[in-house]
């Protein structure tokens, strides 16, 4: 497992626009039909990864707490499914059913909307304005796997927090950490 940093997004740049495949509906989803009026959050993500089973399980409360407050979360997978079969469509389809995933699950074959995000490893988090614009992206807190840090996606929520209170996000941004997304040749 390389441990892989964030490219850090620039704030204030637009949301790259994709549709993607959900492998728990089967049907694509578009960003522009899954923004939220107030805030989105994309976060890259996959099966194997250790750092990502690690959080997880906050993913999946942090969508649950913010979804009824009008927050759109959308999850992807840019894995290369060949080598890492693991992060294949079917098994993403496993694993979201398994967790209950509240929001979409999509498969980025073409790693092109990883690309396009500058995504570099799993978990890597993202969160647009209501216009699209980058106004978060890094960690979802300060746990990693072994650190002995509890999982609180506290760095996540403080920016949706602020959000929501209609405040500029001003939580200290620092870069994810994880598995660097699996590239093909």
């Amino acid at each position: 497992m390389a441990r892989t940093e964030s490219n850090m997004f620039p704030l204030g740049a637009d949301a790259p626009l994709f549709s993607l495949p959900d492998v728990i509906s089967g049907k694509n989803v578009s960003l522009t039909e899954q923004k939220s009026d107030i805030a989105t959050v994309i976060m890259f993500i996959c099966n194997h990864c250790p750092f990502v089973k690690h959080v997880q399980p906050e993913l999946v409360r942090l969508a649950n707490d913010y979804i009824p407050k009008g927050i759109s979360f959308i999850a992807i997978n840019s894995n290369d499914a060949v080598k890492y079969p693991d992060d294949s469509p079917e098994k993403m389809k496993e694993v979201a059913k398994e967790f209950k995933y509240p929001f979409p699950y999509l498969f980025d074959e073409t790693q092109e909307v990883a690309k396009a995000y500058q995504a570099a490893c799993t978990p890597d988090f993202y969160i647009f304005d209501k216009n699209l614009k980058c106004v978060y992206r890094g960690q979802l807190d300060d746990s990693r796997p072994g650190n002995e840090i509890p999982v609180t996606g506290e760095s996540i929520r403080g920016a949706l927090d602020q959000i929501l209170n209609n405040e500029p996000v001003t939580v200290k941004q620092k870069p994810s950490l994880g598995c660097n997304i699996k590239w093909k040749e």
